[in-house]
């Protein structure tokens, strides 16, 4: 445990001693608070991303070739019936668990709360969380087994995703099986490389990213936990994404067929510039190449003949990853990439006044989990999706990737499963479905389960529906 002489002979060590210029100032909460965050700082970690990206910043990256990556149709190939089952043969033995990044905040959404509790639910208003569990419960009934759900959250929402699903009853799910876990902070820091405070007793601090859930799950026991429970296969999503298969026995059938160290699943770019990153094989590795930096590529923007996109694979974030290459990637973790955000960040001044910025004033650093597809060893597993039925994140209000779009994705999709088990259905003068419908995961996964199990039950989806876990219809 640092002191106060400790730290602060760290931070000049290290060239940060302005960290501590208001500590004659500070209370001794704020002061025990300032210690906390500066034992929490890898300062060899932070001299190297500091020369990297602000003092030293590299060259642009190139490549002399970039190939498509191969791309397994949607559906799956000749061998779909012989992974499917591969796949359900996993989730009988108890093989998979779930692995989920919650740590992003409802603010876009004008929702005060973890995005995972946002009330996607146009009629119920069930969260998104909620539907996640719901489509776990489904799958752990279906095929007799345990899905552990590891889900990683940040400091700014730990407390507060727990609390919820305490409020919710945990959905239903045992909570010996939920596990929350906390990525680490990293500092932020100015354009001459230093840190930043955002209060005079307080570092700026930003989650290390999606890709932090490669330390985490080792700093927290997850690693440990899978392999007490017999699990080496972890399928991983983002919150945001309501439609996302939790689990995916296709899917997990090729990763688990073909040796699979981190398996990938891509959607067709809608248009050449739509913001997702790209999946491609960059001078023989698999990389994804952000959407931000397409200029810099712009073979990833060519068309065939046809009009059609060559790098049509675009990035859902959804993956499955094996257990022990987690552990190897953590363990090499010092190779893995990161990167830096310009931005507007508010900060305390020498004078100790607050200052929000109008240009972007400093740096956040962050890593992407789908960087960890360069260290693959094996021959690449991409399946192809269809975006109705498994890719809708919610990033804002209205627009692309949004509440609104979601929703529309939500009528679409259910609509047509109505309909093929002929109830009518509402439709506006373009052939969209015109009224709000939900169908609960717990009652149907998808079109086949619910033609299944809808059969002799009579519904009217003219003014809207909801169908609850046991097929009845619910309200708000």
């Amino acid at each position: 445990m640092l002191n106060e002489s400790s730290a602060r002979a760290r931070l000049e060590e290290n060239g940060q001693d302005h960290v501590l210029r208001f500590w004659g100032e500070l209370s001794q909460t704020d002061r025990d608070t300032l210690i906390a965050q500066i034992e929490t700082i890898d300062f060899r970690l932070m001299n190297r991303l500091i020369h990297q990206w602000v003092t030293s910043p590299p060259p642009e990256e190139r490549f002399k070739r970039i190939d498509p990556v191969p791309v397994i149709p949607q559906g799956g190939g000749e061998d779909a019936q012989t992974a499917w089952q591969a796949g359900e043969e996993a989730l009988r033995q108890g093989r998979v668990g779930l692995l989920l990044v919650a740590g992003g905040q409802g603010t876009r959404l004008g929702f005060d709360g973890p995005k995972g509790a946002y009330p996607i639910g146009p009629i119920t208003g069930n969260s998104i969380f909620c539907y996640h569990a719901a489509k776990i419960r489904n799958l752990q009934s279906r095929y007799d087994c345990v899905l552990p759900w590891y889900i990683m959250v940040s400091e700014a929402n730990h407390a507060t995703t727990k609390e919820f699903f305490r409020e919710q009853d945990y959905f239903g799910l045992n909570p010996k099986d939920v596990t929350f876990f906390q990525q680490r902070m990293v500092p932020c820091v100015d354009e001459q490389g230093k840190f930043m405070l955002e209060q005079p007793g307080k570092l700026a601090m930003n989650p290390n990213g999606h890709g932090g859930v490669i330390p985490a799950a080792m700093d927290n026991g997850i690693s440990a936990d899978t392999q007490n429970r017999g699990i080496d296969t972890l399928s991983y999503f983002q919150v945001d994404n309501w439609a996302v298969k939790v689990v995916d026995p296709l899917f997990i059938g090729y990763h688990v067929m073909r040796n699979g160290q981190m398996s990938s699943k891509n959607h067709r770019k809608r248009r050449p510039r739509e913001p997702v990153g790209v999946h491609c094989i960059c001078d023989g590795v698999y990389r994804v190449i952000e959407y931000t930096v397409l200029d810099m590529y712009p073979q990833l923007l060519e068309t065939d003949s046809e009009g059609n996109l060559i790098h049509f694979a675009g990035n859902p974030a959804i993956h499955i990853l094996d257990v022990g290459f987690i552990d190897s990637l953590n363990a090499n973790y010092d190779n893995f990439p990161w990167w830096r955000a310009h931005k507007k960040i508010p900060y305390i001044d020498e004078k100790g006044e607050r200052v929000k910025p109008d240009e972007p004033n400093g740096y956040k650093f962050e890593t992407f989990v789908f960087d960890a597809l360069r260290f693959i060893t094996h021959e690449p597993i991409a399946l192809e999706i269809a975006r109705e039925a498994e890719y809708t994140p919610i990033k804002s209000r209205e627009g692309d990737n949004s509440v609104a779009a979601a929703r529309e994705s939500m009528r679409n999709l259910w609509g047509g499963w109505l309909e093929k088990a002929g109830v009518p259905v509402s439709r506006d003068a373009d052939g969209k479905v015109a009224v709000d419908i939900e169908i609960s995961p717990l009652f149907a996964l998808d079109e086949q389960e619910f033609l299944e199990r809808a059969k002799g039950r009579e519904y009217d989806a003219t003014s809207g529906l909801a169908i609850g876990p046991e097929g009845d219809v619910e309200t708000g």
